[in-house]
């Protein structure tokens, strides 16, 4: 087959829709296709502007320039290509490929969840609104679709209106370098000393950036809250993006700020150690479309706390332990924290036969996110799309 992956602009900065498209080009590539990735190059957007209008400049990149390179090139390519959208986002660029084969890969409807007032923690501006209905107009256009979850499926066809003709979960395959035997009490040290500890218990780990899905904030109110009862003093590391202001908020009231520790910038081989030697990932996220870092966790052999919704729910199965979605409410934020706290107490009060026993489920329950796997089933779909096509 000869595919054509549309793929997010480099210079949006994103880090996980860049990773999830290497995944496919690596992965149909190494089956014998024949691949290309189609971006928009910045040109407006690098043009000297003052940074408040720099977002509208890299607009005019893609839904400007870009559609015009795109009409030109499709001419020169046969009508058995398959042309692949690696994030439904890129809606705008659907109704250029919607009558000829072509498969859309969706990872979450928060942003367009958000845009109807559905989440309070997320507001949308009036423009905003309009970007998101710009979006939700071009997808809608098309014809078959992957999602990671099934969450996100339903998010999808209440969005369209309609069951599409393909409408298929897939899930995202856990690069088998995450399981990679390692010895937990040397990863352990590393990570320690990365924060000049040398000796300890453990640590609390949680993955993820500052979008407010992730709830950061959340994991220190959990911290707060299980130190005020605990008889131990783990450290918390939270490994992701420099803080945002909310987040050093937050960190700022915390009575045990010297002992949470913020690292940023490290490499996977880092983040592996770090899941290996965990005592434990807290992961309260208010939303997720997939939730990578339970799955990697859970590959680690490392314990997982997170959220009783799904897709957290799909993902961690019965080998996560799990807590309500943290409320707005001051009062009942408060009731929550103290609430997971003594969940959080819980694990880290297992004993190495309670560790073992919650590793095995975690393996058993993570063999449904194998990559070989997922990404033979997607081969499949995509070659089911050229041949319902009559090609």
């Amino acid at each position: 087959m000869q595919i054509v992956f549309f793929t997010h602009p480099a210079f949006q900065g994103s880090q996980s829709m860049p990773r999830f498209a290497k995944m496919l080009v690596d992965g149909m590539q190494s089956y014998g296709h024949k691949t290309e990735v189609w971006t928009p190059e910045a040109f407006f957007y690098n043009l000297p502007v003052p940074g408040s209008i720099r977002k509208w400049f890299g607009y005019l990149d893609q839904y400007f320039l870009f559609p015009i390179k795109v009409r030109k090139r499709l001419k020169d390519y046969e009508p058995s290509t398959l042309f692949v959208f690696t994030d439904h986002a890129l809606g705008p660029w659907i109704p250029l490929v919607k009558d000829r084969p072509h498969v859309i890969h969706c990872h979450d409807f928060l942003a367009q969840r958000s845009a109807l007032g559905e989440i309070q923690e997320n507001p949308t501006s009036k423009t905003g609104k309009v970007y998101q209905n710009f979006i939700k107009r071009g997808y809608q256009q098309g014809k078959n679709f992957i999602s990671v979850s099934d969450k996100t499926r339903k998010d999808l066809h209440m969005f369209l209106g309609f069951v599409p003709s393909l409408s298929e979960v897939v899930y995202n395959g856990i690069n088998k370098y995450f399981n990679t035997n390692v010895n937990k009490n040397d990863a352990k040290c590393t990570v320690l000393a990365s924060i000049s500890k040398s000796t300890s218990n453990g640590y609390l780990l949680h993955v993820g950036g500052n979008q407010w899905y992730k709830n950061r904030p959340g994991v220190i109110e959990i911290y707060d809250a299980w130190r005020n009862v605990s008889k131990v003093d783990l450290p918390l590391i939270m490994i992701g993006a420099q803080p945002d202001a909310k987040l050093m908020e937050r960190y700022s009231k915390s009575t045990y700020q010297n002992d949470i520790y913020f690292l940023t910038a490290k490499k996977d081989d880092f983040v592996r150690q770090a899941y290996h030697g965990a005592t434990v990932l807290i992961f309260p996220s208010l939303a997720e479309g997939f939730g990578w870092p339970i799955a990697e966790a859970m590959a680690c052999g490392c314990p997982v706390i997170t959220t009783n919704e799904a897709p957290m729910t799909e993902v961690g199965g019965n080998a996560a332990f799990y807590i309500p979605r943290m409320p707005n409410n001051e009062k009942e934020k408060t009731i929550w924290a103290q609430e997971a706290g003594l969940v959080l107490n819980h694990v880290v009060e297992f004993t190495d036969s309670d560790c073992q026993q919650n590793a095995t489920k975690g393996y058993n329950n993570i063999q449904k996110f194998d990559l070989g796997k997922s990404l033979a089933r997607l081969e499949e779909i995509y070659k089911s799309i050229v041949y319902a096509n009559g090609l």
